[in-house]
């Protein structure tokens, strides 16, 4: 039976330094990370558009999307690793999510190999 989980973590992006390195040390690879952008608890905040002195409601913020696929005995490694690399000392909120979804199959195309021996 194959038992992955497929993880997403959205984060703040000065802190991608810092979770590649956790994950790093911990021997995860096979990393992918995506710039975008969305809002959570804090439901966007007030900017002054300082060319015509406008404000206007910035509801979007700038985020980055990790997402990486791990067997199952290695999960909560992961997720404490991306907890470590992303948490905020002040507890500003913001400081992101992290999702995990079961993951059916994978296939590395190269050698055609299934499943947990694909990851």
């Amino acid at each position: 039976m194959i038992t992955m989980k497929y993880i997403i973590a959205m984060i703040r992006p000065e802190k991608l330094d810092n979770v590649k390195k956790e994950l790093q040390k911990i021997g995860a690879h096979g990393l992918t990370v995506s710039s975008v952008s969305g809002y959570g608890a804090q439901g966007g905040h007030l900017n002054v558009d300082r060319t015509k002195t406008e404000k206007y409601e910035a509801n979007l913020l700038d985020k980055v999307k990790i997402e990486i696929a791990v067997k199952d005995d290695f999960l909560q490694t992961t997720i404490e690793a991306i907890e470590r690399g992303s948490k905020d000392i002040d507890g500003y909120i913001g400081s992101g999510k992290i999702f995990v979804l079961p993951l059916e199959n994978v296939m590395r195309i190269r050698t055609k190999e299934v499943g947990d021996d694909a990851l």
